[in-house]
């Protein structure tokens, strides 16, 4: 298994590359986004900043983990 941590991704716009980057905590070989978090509990933003890596790195399946609550909490997301 081959993982990238904190992938660094270019976001465009309309064909205009924008200053602001987005670095996913994890890619797994080439083709899941992990996302990892330890937060009261999982809320739309982390969901949103899934499929904002989604969109920008191609991939298609983001894993969100959130390692804050007494059983770990979990959400697949497909773009």
């Amino acid at each position: 298994m081959h993982r990238i941590k904190e992938k660094e991704y270019t976001v465009t716009y309309k064909n205009i590359i924008l200053p602001h980057k987005f670095y996913a905590d994890f890619v797994i070989d080439n083709s899941i986004i992990l996302e990892i978090k330890s937060k009261a509990g999982i809320i739309e933003q982390h969901q949103a900043q899934v499929l904002n890596y989604l969109a920008v790195s191609k991939l298609k399946l983001g894993l969100l983990l959130n390692f804050h609550e007494k059983s770990l909490q979990y959400q697949r997301i497909i773009l």
